[in-house]
């Protein structure tokens, strides 16, 4: 355990939780672009900070994002996950129109599922090195 730099502490509590979410497109359109994503980490970064939690990494391509959060035990990460994606969805289609033509009939950004793990099996600096080893569309 002396290993991990980002030890946490709450009143009553020690610790270090990180989860490592993956959100794809709706139907795994290919819509976002270096701009996009740039913008997107400033909202994910905000939202996370509402929550308390750390936004330690992301990346993405073209069609999913890949996040590496830091969290306190208080937050339930559904709900974490839930205002990321509905935030991220309605701000990305306010301030980037285009967006919203590949869902002609939808007004979601993203698909309705998730992918959340925990991260303990791999040391962190391998899953940071994953995420920032996506594709990122230029």
């Amino acid at each position: 355990m002396g290993e991990h730099g980002d030890i946490r502490t709450g009143r009553h509590c020690v610790f270090v939780l990180h989860a490592h979410l993956v959100f794809v497109t709706k139907f795994r359109h290919p819509v976002f672009t270096d701009a996009h994503l740039n913008r997107m980490e400033e909202i994910m970064r905000d939202v996370c900070a509402d929550f308390e939690t750390e936004l330690s990494e992301f990346n993405g391509e073209n069609n999913h994002v890949h996040l590496l959060v830091n969290f306190p035990p208080k937050v339930a990460l559904s709900k974490l996950v839930n205002s990321l994606k509905g935030v991220s969805s309605r701000r990305m289609r306010q301030e980037f129109p285009e967006l919203a033509r590949h869902y002609y009939r939808a007004s979601k950004l993203w698909s309705g599922s998730y992918f959340a793990g925990s991260v303990d099996g791999a040391p962190i600096s391998v899953l940071r090195q994953y995420v920032e080893q996506q594709n990122r569309p230029v």
